[in-house]
């Protein structure tokens, strides 16, 4: 199954159509997924402490009945999304297409991905959410939280989607490019795809032996692959290449190797998804 994250943001047309493209390569069934956050959702059950023990019972009536309308409200908006989600995704796979299902939920999204866990082949969600600062270039508040605790990878998708034919593998030599790499040789996800697979660090090393080890596992899958090892800074030296080879999509683990091995946030990682202008996809 593919879970497909949305929050009907400016990203949903781009979240629907990779979804839709991995349902393809991997003919699995899409899954639409809208959690209403609990402040978003919840009415407050008792308010006489936040405004005084003297509010008359009918200011305290009034902003009860005011918590429960914006929690129907977010419900109507939460399923009027889905239902343009379904129509999006019908229009992109056609008749013949995988199954569509769609439901919506209340609370934390990370505790509710993990209701779906053992059905889930990848997980689609946008760079930025509804509320993320776009002027700044700020990621969605869940992404950390959504790749942190899934098994499985996460597909990061781009404002705009566009067909895949070239990848590029940044690898480190980490258990988590390693996963990468097994994920794709194994998987019909990028099948037939071209892939550039690079790794920044110095010649003469165990990474540039990891590396040779990981293009001949993936030419023995099938792929036609570009493999090298780079001098430089990995922010930079992977952001330019993704820019100029005019890859469609950058593949790499979450969690850096040596340096970079720390949290997603302030990590190669998450300026390489913040930066790059095509989907990532991410394995923990």
């Amino acid at each position: 199954m593919i879970l497909t994250c949305t929050d009907g943001s400016l990203y949903s047309a781009s979240i629907y159509s990779h979804a839709a493209w991995a349902a393809g390569r991997l003919e699995a069934p899409i899954h639409v997924l809208h959690v209403i956050e609990r402040e978003e959702g919840t009415a407050a059950t008792d308010l006489s402490g936040s405004i005084g023990f003297h509010a008359s019972t009918e200011l305290l009536n009034e902003l009860t009945q005011l918590d429960e309308a914006n929690a129907r409200v977010a419900r109507l908006r939460g399923k009027a999304i889905l239902e343009d989600a379904r129509k999006e995704l019908e229009l992109e796979l056609g008749a013949a297409g995988p199954a569509i299902t769609t439901s919506q939920r209340h609370g934390s999204l990370v505790e509710i991905l993990g209701e779906f866990e053992g059905s889930v082949q990848l997980i689609v969600l946008g760079k930025r959410g509804e509320h993320a600062d776009f002027s700044k270039g700020h990621l969605g508040s869940n992404l950390e939280r959504v790749v942190r605790s899934s098994k499985q990878p996460v597909l990061v998708a781009a404002r705009e989607f566009r067909p895949i034919d070239r990848f590029l593998l940044a690898f480190d030599g980490g258990s988590s490019s390693l996963k990468a790499v097994h994920h794709i040789a194994t998987q019909p996800l990028l099948a037939g795809a071209a892939c550039e697979l690079i790794a920044v660090g110095k010649p003469e090393s165990n990474l540039a032996r990891a590396l040779d080890a990981a293009a001949l596992g993936l030419r023995g899958a099938g792929f036609d692959v570009t493999a090298e090892l780079l001098p430089g800074d990995p922010d930079d030296v992977i952001a330019a290449r993704v820019k100029e080879r005019g890859v469609n999509l950058l593949v790499m683990g979450a969690y850096g190797h040596s340096r970079v091995r720390q949290l997603i946030l302030g990590s190669t990682t998450t300026h390489l998804v913040r930066v790059c202008e095509v989907p990532v996809l991410l394995f923990r």
